[in-house]
């Protein structure tokens, strides 16, 4: 279960609040990329970045030269998001159309991953999530690559989970007039053909890892 805390305890909309931890993970693991929000020289920065889940472990990446990255590590609180849009909900007023959804939030202090066993790791779940099958088909990471990334892990224990799951919330005399069509419209986001790279050698033919994503809904 997740435990609430004063930040992470809904204040609005509170039935929508899923406290399965299962719930949180499944979020993550769907999702391909997270918003990390950091305040920096005293402004707030939200940037899209890419991660991957270990357990109740969330890791972060990005260059040794990000000044976003660097201001991570500096013991001070972030915030990641992740979102799922699953559908448009349209509803007889144009005030009660919504979205259907399930955002994970996960507040923490990230720590630097140094130990260049771990550090290895981290990447690794990193790529296991944006790209599986890759880290055993593709050329490993040279020196002077991992000298020039950051991992940032940051613990689970702090987090909310939100769903939206449902049809329109129309007011009873919309729903008496019946004036306009009101329902949900699906959003699926789904892989395509591989296109391969143009200075591609010939012969070579997508691989089992790549192309069985190709069809694969989300």
């Amino acid at each position: 279960m997740l435990s609430p805390t004063p930040r992470t305890t809904l204040g609005r909309k509170k039935h929508r609040a899923v406290t399965d931890r299962s719930a949180l993970h499944a979020v993550l693991d769907e999702g391909l990329i997270c918003h990390l929000g950091i305040v920096r020289d005293g402004v707030p920065l939200v940037l899209p970045t890419g991660y991957g889940r270990d357990g109740d472990t969330l890791y972060l990446h990005g260059s040794t030269g990000a000044a976003s990255l660097r201001a991570a590590t500096q013991d001070v609180d972030v915030c990641v998001t992740v979102t799922l849009l699953d559908g448009i909900v349209y509803s007889r007023s144009v005030n009660n159309h919504s979205m259907n959804y399930r955002s994970a939030v996960v507040f923490g202090t990230a720590k630097p991953v140094v130990e260049p066993e771990a550090k290895l790791h981290g990447l690794k779940v990193l790529t296991d999530h944006l790209a599986p099958g890759s880290w055993e088909h593709a050329r490993e990471v040279n020196a002077k690559e991992f000298a020039a990334v950051s991992v940032l892990a940051l613990d689970l224990a702090e987090a909310s989970v939100k769903m939206r799951a449902e049809g329109p919330d129309d007011e009873p005399d919309d729903v008496g007039a019946d004036t306009a069509w009101a329902g949900v419209l699906p959003v699926r986001t789904v892989f395509g053909a591989p296109e391969p790279s143009a200075d591609l050698s010939p012969g070579w033919t997508p691989p089992p890892h790549v192309t069985g994503r190709a069809a694969t809904a989300r």
